[in-house]
């Protein structure tokens, strides 16, 4: 109740202008230093970070990762005079100083995730001169100020969750080499979401994001040929698309060529084309209790004996996968993966 009442404080005093400011501070978002506050970049015009400033928009992802049942809110800010470039499909070419900005929040009841909601913490991705930089936020009781908390944090979270049934997390806010873990790229740290095929559908603004990102000054182009990422939520799409589009937000950034599980062999991102490279019939590069006994990633038709399903239902540190940005299993996604494996032909 005392975050709800901070919430609406808050953002009162944002509607009556009290809070605006000219928009994000360019100097502290360049700045070698990270900002002791999320507050001192100027993202945002009110104390709860609700009210974006110049230049900074909402978006969202046709996939979003599963992060135990958070509520998630994104915004891109792009400097004055700078644009987005689209590169294809993928991962568009950010102009320096555009800041990636994505909030954690819960309720009580999550099946009703914006009724007295709180934050718990903002990520930043921010592209420095020298590359992008992640830096990890923590929210305070009240949910007027985030912190930079280099070294991460911890905290109990009791909610209901989406499916009606009490809940009890213990939340995981990673520290900053954890979120170099899942961004890595080779030797450098990217983004994972906002890849124009994930954003390519309709934006928390009710308009088509990239045409609107376009007619903002945002983005250059929307590619001709752009092909949206499959929906995992979207029943009429086939079951196989569907549950490519899970498994590439979920593991593709880490399961790829030059990502921190390259030297599995298996490699989820949607543009991957090779049965083995996938999984089917792959046995795994190492044993040990994270394959549960079980001898192939995927065994065609049998989800009860595939190494996959069995590490995305598992809880236990060193056998659950994704083993960062999770504490509990998605049920969604644990039920997708499953019938995908059971439809599969056997030979």
């Amino acid at each position: 109740m005392r975050r709800a009442a901070a919430f609406a404080t808050a953002l009162l005093l944002a509607g009556c202008g009290s809070a605006k400011t000219d928009g994000p501070d360019l100097e502290t978002v360049l700045a070698a230093t990270p900002a002791p506050h999320l507050s001192d970049y100027g993202f945002f015009e009110d104390a709860t970070a609700d009210v974006p400033a110049a230049r900074v928009k909402a978006y969202d992802l046709i996939n979003p990762l599963f992060s135990d049942d958070a509520a998630k809110h994104r915004y891109i800010y792009v400097p004055p005079g700078k644009t987005v470039k689209a590169d294809g499909n993928g991962l568009p070419v950010f102009p320096v100083g555009t800041a990636l900005i994505k909030t954690f929040a819960f309720a009580p009841d999550m099946r009703a995730p914006e009724e007295g909601a709180w934050k718990v913490e903002t990520r930043l991705l921010i592209r420095k001169e020298a590359g992008w930089l992640a830096l990890p936020y923590v929210w305070n009781e009240d949910g007027t100020e985030a912190a930079y908390a280099p070294t991460g944090a911890r905290q109990t979270i009791a909610t209901i969750s989406p499916a009606g049934e009490p809940l009890e997390i213990h939340y995981e806010v990673p520290n900053k080499n954890q979120c170099k873990t899942c961004h890595q790229t080779g030797d450098d740290v990217q983004p994972i979401g906002p890849k124009l095929r994930n954003l390519a559908h309709e934006g928390p603004a009710g308009m088509e994001q990239l045409p609107d990102w376009v007619a903002a000054g945002l983005l250059d182009a929307v590619p001709v040929n752009l092909v949206p990422t499959p929906s995992a939520a979207d029943m009429t799409l086939p079951l196989d698309s569907r549950a490519r589009g899970y498994l590439d937000i979920n593991c593709g950034h880490c399961h790829k060529p030059d990502g921190s599980a390259s030297n599995s062999g298996l490699w989820l991102q949607l543009e991957e084309t090779s049965p083995v490279k996938l999984g089917l019939r792959k046995h795994p590069t190492a044993a040990g209790r994270g394959s549960g006994g079980h001898l192939l990633v995927i065994d065609p038709g049998h989800p009860e004996k595939s190494i996959l399903a069995y590490r995305m239902a598992s809880t236990e540190p060193g056998i659950a996968m994704p083993e960062l940005g999770r504490t509990l299993p998605d049920p969604m996604g644990i039920d997708l993966i499953n019938q995908w494996i059971a439809g599969m032909e056997t030979e």
